[in-house]
């Protein structure tokens, strides 16, 4: 879930931007999912008003569920397999591997961002730790 502070900087990118006029309270009200839906509209990602995986990533917030790591792990492998695509058709192999590089450190930054809000220590304990 996302926290007041998550949203206060979503808020405070969206007003840098030029789009998000209201009072930086941490809410997720209808100004700022309106300002999330034109900053969605001008970057070219679905228009939802939601502050999804990647209008988060691409705002400097973190993500509405431990899921939604996971989930821009897969986004960033596509963005880099797009990226390969374009440089073989532009004859250029060598930028294809350092693209898909990329996208897959990114995806790596991602899943490790989701594990850490996911695993507390008591999780990683084992059964035969715990006490019944």
């Amino acid at each position: 879930m996302l926290n007041h502070d998550d949203i206060k900087t979503a808020q405070l990118s969206l007003r840098d931007k030029g789009l998000y006029h209201g009072r930086i309270d941490g809410l997720l009200g209808p100004r700022t999912r309106e300002s999330i839906r034109r900053y969605q509209g001008s970057e070219g990602l679905p228009v939802t008003g939601r502050l999804d995986a990647e209008t988060a990533g691409k705002l400097g917030v973190g993500s509405e569920s431990i899921g939604g790591s996971f989930k821009g792990a897969g986004q960033e492998v596509g963005e880099g397999g797009r990226e390969v695509g374009h440089e073989m058709k532009a004859g250029k192999p060598l930028a294809a591997g350092k693209e898909f590089g990329k996208g897959m450190g990114r995806a790596g930054e991602k899943v490790g961002q989701g594990v850490k809000k996911a695993v507390t220590t008591e999780s990683d304990r084992g059964d035969r730790e715990k006490t019944p």
